[in-house]
């Protein structure tokens, strides 16, 4: 079986690497060949929320929104077509209608967050929203013959609109993301690796370690936050920009990981879409952490276990002093993370997965 995926963002962003692009192998030995036409290319997508040089990406969104239409043609000789989100960054969803309502191949739509809520772009305002196309998702959802889910409140909105639902949790490989060696004798690393839209979570919580840096000695290390300089009184930051050769060794260097979510910001029904991901990178990677419990956050892991959860100040505040006070439960919680991963969040289990939601799909156009 054949199965053209298009994707917003290349193989740089997350949603196309772990929702992608590590099921081409899994998939193949399963009979099904994907192949992945990304939307934006690895240049494109580096400058696109950068400030800055508006006529060259404007200039660059274009070309890539005629070279889109090719696609139309390459899913002549496709047995499904899998959306990862959306086909393009701006606009109506043009080619997934010429695709599946034209074409009549059948549609597998992706979803890992919750694009059916508006939220303003950090990068570029009001406009990025209006340009966004409003109610594209809800159409998407309506034409899918399956959605496949990164989380129960994903589904839950899915079947609301009338959709088949199948959950997929987005995991990492666990022989690739597999825990360092413990350096002993290094200070303490706090580290949190993002994007730039979820780097205003991370400040939420900028107080509590100022507070925390007057006691006890650790290093806070920031990955992917898109800013030039980040600054806290009296911690020392190490501000990295996120490079793909570099991420599995930046998860593998931090001692407890950070994962706060705000649900004030952007709407607060798109915090509740959030997958949960940087949990299950975290604990691959035999990483304790403090998470808010919102979205499907709350429901990865073990409480108390594996990491602990947070919602206030004092509550993230005595969270993380129990953990820089005791080296060996975080090494214990690690050990627990990373059982809790592979015996929960296994790639082939979850390809066995996607690939029924292709197989059904498929079948209903026959």
């Amino acid at each position: 079986m054949k199965v053209l995926a298009l994707a917003s963002y290349p193989v740089e962003a997350a949603a196309t690497r772990y929702r992608l692009e590590q099921f081409v192998g899994p998939l193949a030995e399963r009979g099904i060949a994907l192949t992945i036409h990304p939307f934006l290319d690895a240049k494109l997508f580096d400058r696109l929320y950068r400030q800055g040089g508006l006529v060259r990406k404007a200039i660059g969104l274009l070309k890539a929104a005629v070279l889109r239409l090719s696609d139309v043609l390459a899913s002549r000789k496709a047995d499904v077509l899998l959306v990862q989100r959306e086909a393009m960054l701006l606009g109506p969803p043009l080619i997934e209608w010429l695709i599946a309502r034209v074409l009549k191949r059948p549609l597998v739509l992706d979803l890992d967050d919750a694009t059916y809520v508006s939220y303003t772009s950090p990068t570029y305002g009001s406009v990025g929203t209006a340009l966004k196309w409003i109610g594209k998702t809800d159409s998407l959802i309506k034409w899918a013959a399956i959605v496949v889910c990164g989380n129960g409140s994903i589904a839950a909105y899915a079947s609301s609109k009338g959709a088949r639902t199948r959950i997929i949790p987005t995991v990492v490989d666990t022989d690739v993301f597999r825990p360092a060696p413990l350096l002993n004798d290094a200070p303490v690393v706090l580290g949190w690796i993002g994007t730039h839209s979820t780097f205003p979570y991370l400040e939420t919580i900028f107080p509590v370690l100022r507070e925390l840096a007057g006691k006890y000695s650790f290093h806070l290390k920031v990955v992917g936050a898109g800013k030039d300089k980040i600054s806290i009184p009296g911690v020392e930051v190490e501000n990295l920009p996120w490079k793909l050769e570099r991420e599995v060794r930046d998860f593998q260097s931090i001692d407890i990981g950070l994962y706060p979510i705000d649900p004030d910001l952007y709407a607060g029904k798109w915090a509740m879409g959030k997958s949960g991901f940087k949990a299950i990178q975290y604990m691959a990677v035999g990483v304790p952490y403090v998470a808010t419990p919102v979205g499907a956050s709350a429901e990865i892991g073990e409480s108390g276990t594996t990491h602990f959860f947070a919602t206030t100040n004092e509550e993230w505040h005595r969270a993380l002093e129990t953990l820089l006070n005791d080296n060996e439960r975080r090494r214990k919680m690690g050990v627990a993370g990373r059982l809790h991963v592979v015996e929960h969040y296994e790639l082939q289990a979850q390809a066995d997965k996607l690939a029924e939601a292709l197989r059904q799909a498929a079948a209903k156009q026959e």
